[in-house]
């Protein structure tokens, strides 16, 4: 027997491959939740978005309300912090955790999501970098 051991090196490895907009957020989104970087709310998102303490906020485009959608674009364009659209705000409510799982584990009874505001992004991930130089750049 020899005392050498063949060391093996661990590398972080992502469920999904990080190449278009939604599983992206949906990464960030998780990694921020992990670290209580998220803020839900139409209350809370317009203050943190009024203190300038966010570092990102998504919008669902179907959102209910021509002026919350409204006043929360007009408050990231104000205050310079960049803004996501997404397409469905169930989905952003799933992201976020804002349902129950089936034995499958399948969402039920998700609760939809208008908005929401990263104040941290925990640690970076490839979800992340992926975000800032294909989205959150180009709209600055």
């Amino acid at each position: 027997m020899s005392d050498v051991e063949e060391e093996v090196k661990q590398q972080p490895v992502e469920d999904e491959k990080i190449d278009n907009l939604e599983v992206a957020v949906k990464h960030v989104l998780k990694k921020s939740s992990q670290a209580n970087g998220l803020v839900k709310g139409l209350n809370e998102v317009v203050k943190c978005l009024d203190r300038k303490e966010a570092l990102l906020c998504i919008l669902a485009s179907n959102c209910e309300d021509a002026k919350y959608k409204k006043l929360v674009t007009a408050l990231c364009k104000q205050n310079r912090i960049p803004l996501l659209e997404v397409d469905d705000r169930m989905q952003v409510g799933e992201w976020l955790g804002l349902c129950k799982f089936d034995k499958e584990n399948k969402p039920r009874k998700i609760r939809g999501a208008s908005s929401v505001a990263i104040k941290d992004y925990g640690i970076e991930t490839e979800a992340l970098h992926y975000l800032q130089n294909n989205h959150i750049n180009k709209d600055q």
